[in-house]
């Protein structure tokens, strides 16, 4: 891991991967892990994670081996496809950094659908 990225191992999805914390499982497999996120924002709201300790978006582009990279996508690819959201469609997240609204300093994708999501994003002044 890049010195530009310190992974918090106390934070809430390390705890989640370590079975520390439970939490309604969805998926696993050697590269992600899926779960319904706990203050869902539409009818379906799956968060999926990497089983590699990965802060963002850019520290698991930077760092993860291809195969992390690609076992992690297809992986975000049958949670779509296992919860029913291919039909009609869903959206992908994945905040990044203060300014993108990450919460957690663990990367991870919220996928998002069971009904039309709203806008990209909110009109806020800055």
């Amino acid at each position: 891991m890049s010195a530009a990225y310190t992974y918090d191992d106390e934070n809430i999805f390390a705890k989640i991967l370590q079975g520390d914390i439970p939490c309604k499982e969805v998926y696993r497999d050697e590269y992600a892990l899926a779960f319904h996120d706990i203050n869902p924002q539409a009818p379906t709201h799956i968060l999926v994670i990497p089983t590699g300790k990965y802060v963002s978006i850019d520290d698991f582009g930077a760092n993860a081996s291809a195969e992390e990279v690609a076992g992690f996508f297809k992986a975000v690819s049958k949670v779509a496809e296992q919860e029913g959201l291919l039909e009609n469609g869903f959206r992908s997240i994945a905040n990044t950094g203060d300014h993108g609204g990450q919460e957690v300093p663990h990367f991870h994708v919220h996928l998002l659908g069971g009904a039309k999501v709203g806008p990209m994003v909110s009109k806020k002044a800055a």
